[in-house]
């Protein structure tokens, strides 16, 4: 039998996963991930009941919300896990402008899959398993969300519409592919062991309101010694 390619298997399977995304989206974040194994060792070691309701809420749709939106479009950067043909799990950073992550609607996303390395461990690795686990953190507010989800790999022609979609006007890097993340749910980390970091950029903005200080003060001070010089000058001798 003649083998398919990656990329065709993963476009034959698309219809499959909608019905199975559908399905999903009423599934809360504990519900997935909260394992026997896990909820044993919470009841051993007192969290249970906390993250019982937690994966009870499944009940309900789990649907990005306003807060979602807004701290997605503000990242310049995220954490994405996948798993490999091996088992291995095997984590990327993804970075680039400002809300080079997209949100489509309330439970969808999309990137861009600038060209790189070539290594396409990520793209491989989602191509025989396109479940993703990201985080996504916020440093200088200790906040970080966390995202399960099922990721389209779009190449040629599929690719074309979505590639408007997600360009970035200002970022020359050339587009190899496009990442659409169907979302099945999230849950927001707790900040406890962040440590705050920031870019040079919030630096800036933090710092600025003191630079325009020292600035008008070291004009004022100019003034005031030209003032006393002139003064001296006209002062008999």
């Amino acid at each position: 039998m003649r083998a398919v390619p990656l990329i065709e298997r993963g476009r034959r399977r698309r219809a499959a996963r909608k019905t199975m995304r559908q399905k999903a989206q009423t599934m809360s974040f504990g519900s997935l991930v909260f394992t026997p194994t896990i909820t044993r060792l919470q009841e051993r070691h007192g969290s249970r009941r906390q993250y019982e309701r937690m994966e009870r809420s499944g009940s309900a749709p789990q649907t990005l919300g306003r807060s979602e939106i807004e701290f997605i479009g503000e990242r310049d950067s995220f954490y994405w896990a996948t798993t490999g043909e091996t088992g291995w799990p095997y984590i990327q950073h993804r970075g680039g402008p400002k809300g080079f992550l997209k949100v489509i609607d309330d439970h969808t996303l999309a990137l861009a899959d600038f060209r790189g390395n070539k290594q396409y461990i990520s793209t491989g690795n989602l191509l025989t398993d396109n479940r993703v686990a990201m985080i996504l953190v916020d440093y200088p507010q200790q906040a970080r969300l966390k995202i399960l989800g099922r990721v389209d790999v779009l190449e040629g022609e599929a690719a074309r519409a979505w590639i408007e979609r997600v360009r970035l006007p200002d970022y020359k890097a050339a587009i190899e592919r496009v990442f659409v993340v169907h979302v099945e749910a999230f849950d927001w980390n707790c900040p406890q062991h962040i440590t705050p970091r920031y870019t040079a950029e919030e630096i800036q903005a933090a710092v600025r309101p003191m630079e325009e200080q020292l600035e008008t003060l070291e004009r004022e001070n100019r003034t005031l010694r030209d003032e006393l010089t002139r003064l001296r000058a006209a002062a008999p001798r």
